[in-house]
Order: structure tokens, then sequence, then C-alpha cells
């Protein structure tokens, strides 16, 4: 009863920070000259972090077992993972501006509001585990796979963000283009009304180029942080796979099945080992591996949640139901 109680203080709580956490981000994308907001932004995250944690805990004693059971768990671990993602990258990139507040924190609140939420009541309730995740490999497989998804999340939506600047520049560069040839018929007519054209295109243009230079430093540092966030993913997954992998062979007999989550998870591995041969390459750096990024993102929504509505194969014990209305 007691831990009932501490988990439905905890889940509200952390919520309730949360949530207003997103407000106070909203508000400083508006208003970025109140540093105070900032301040408590980055400690609402760290308050969230702990309350998450403390939920966690709590399932974990009062159930004797490691909370990653059923979809919910696993949702409030992944919002877990995402705060442990933002506290990770302010700590690293203490003193220059952190372009991951855009991703952590919207995602840490949808993840979060959906298990809250968009779950049926039942599923909040922790049970006995099934005698397949009866295993010491619970904690090491599930664990690895949600911390690879909330990077990978995380870096996919960074080249998507990528991928929206780079093409609103290029349609810039091309108005710009546009303007030059305006300057060039105000030259060779020469009428007034082209030189008052020409002053302010000239205006415009310069106003372009120093748009332009803020793209490009933002777009660089998407792609700094998309490159490392993913290859942090990209190791959790690799570790997840292979330990379960070996944790089906002690369950099941086989270290692979071609079960349907254990497709799309080589799927999904296979899609990022491509964008890190990307990478090694410098023709194919920048747009085309944002691109494979971008495609990336949702195979792996395919992979974590599409396989659980269908609630087939030998993961089905992670399928769920909606609330009912």
């Amino acid at each position: 009863m007691i831990f009932a109680t501490l988990e439905h203080i905890l889940t509200h709580l952390s919520f309730s920070i949360i949530s207003i956490v997103i407000t106070i981000h909203l508000t400083t994308l508006l208003v970025q000259e109140i540093v105070g907001l900032h301040d408590s932004l980055e400690k609402g995250m760290i308050v969230t972090f702990f309350s998450i944690t403390g939920l966690l805990v709590t399932r974990w004693i009062s159930s004797r077992h490691f909370p990653l059971s059923n979809l919910y768990e696993s949702l409030i671990f992944l919002s877990w993972s995402f705060s442990i993602i933002h506290i990770i990258s302010k700590i690293w990139n203490h003193k220059k501006k952190n372009d991951l507040n855009a991703i952590t924190v919207p995602s840490a609140i949808f993840t979060q509001g959906f298990a809250t939420s968009g779950l049926s009541s039942e599923m909040h309730q922790s049970a006995r585990l099934v005698p397949a995740l009866q295993s010491q490999w619970l904690m090491m497989h599930v664990s690895m796979m949600l911390l690879s998804y909330a990077a990978l999340l995380c870096g996919s939506l960074l080249s998507v963000a990528f991928l929206v600047i780079t093409f609103r520049k290029n349609i810039d560069i091309f108005c710009k283009s546009k303007n030059f040839l305006i300057l060039i018929k105000s030259f060779f007519f020469g009428t007034i009304e082209h030189l008052n054209e020409k002053r302010s295109v000239f205006k415009h243009t310069s106003f372009l180029s120093f748009g332009n230079y803020y793209k490009y430093q933002l777009t660089r540092r998407l792609d700094y942080w998309s490159y490392r966030v993913i290859s942090l993913g990209f190791i959790f997954l690799t570790i997840g796979i292979l330990s379960g992998a070996v944790w089906a062979n002690e369950a099941w007999g086989s270290y692979w099945n071609w079960d349907p989550k254990e497709t799309w998870a080589f799927i999904t591995w296979t899609i990022f080992a491509i964008y890190s041969h990307t990478r090694t390459n410098q023709n194919f750096q920048g747009l085309n591996s944002a691109l494979v990024a971008s495609i990336g993102f949702f195979i792996i929504w395919i992979c974590y949640f599409g396989i659980n509505l269908l609630g087939i194969g030998l993961h089905s014990y992670g399928s769920f139901t909606l609330t009912p209305n």
C-alpha cells in the first residue's frame, strides 16, 4: 500500500514537473533574454530525472524485478532515458548552447504523457513476470535497447531538423539569385525606380547573407550533435541485440528466430550501420547521412510500437491496449 501510494505520487509529480518544464522551454524560445527561465528549465529537468528514477526504483522494490516487464514501464524508462541524455549533454556542453533541449524535453513529456494517459489502467499495474522474462538478462538487454531507442530518436530528429533548415536555406539562396538578376536589370535600364529597388535589394541581400551564416552555424551544430548521439545509440543497440541473442539461446534454444521484433531490430541496426558508413566518407556526409538517419527515425517507431500493435511473435508480451473512452 505504501509503495502504491508513493508510486502514484511520483508518477503525477514527474508528469506535472515536466509539463511545467515544457512550458518554460516554449517560453525561452520566444523570450530568450530571461536567463532565469533557462536556469529553471535545467533545474526542472533534474527534478524530473530524480522523480522518474524514484518511480522506477519504487516499482523495482515493490515488484521485486527490474521494472521493464510491459509497455508502460518501458515508456517510463524511455522518458527517463531522454532526461538523462539531456543532463549528460548539458554537463558535456556546459558553456555552449545545447541544441538537444529542443528534442529531449518534448520527447520526455510525450512519452511520459502517453504512458500516464494513453494506456489502460491495467497496464500501469506491476504484474508477475512471464517465464521468458525471468532472467538476469532482462536488465541488460531491455535497458540497452531502450537507451538506444532514446539516443537514436534524438539523433534522428536532429537530422530531420538539419534537412528542414538546409532545404529552407537553399530556397533563400534561390531567392537571393533572383534578387541578383533584378540588380543586373536595374543596372542596364538605369531608371530611378530600379535604383530604389536596387537599394532595397542590397539591404535584403545583406540580410540574407547574415541569415545564411547563422543557418550554416546552426546546421553545423545539428550535424555535430546528431552524429555523436546516434553513434552512442548505435553502440547501445549493438550491445542490446547481442545480449538479446544470448538470452534467446537460453530461453528458446536459438540465438536468432527471425521473430518480427528481432527482424525489425536487425533492420534498425542495418539502417544506422549505413549511416555510420556514410559518415566515414566525406562525399556522403551532411545531407546524405541526414536522409539515412531520418529514415531510421520511422524504422525505430515501427520496431518499438508497430510490432506491439500487432501483438504477435515471441515478444507479444509487449503488446498494449489504449485507454477505453
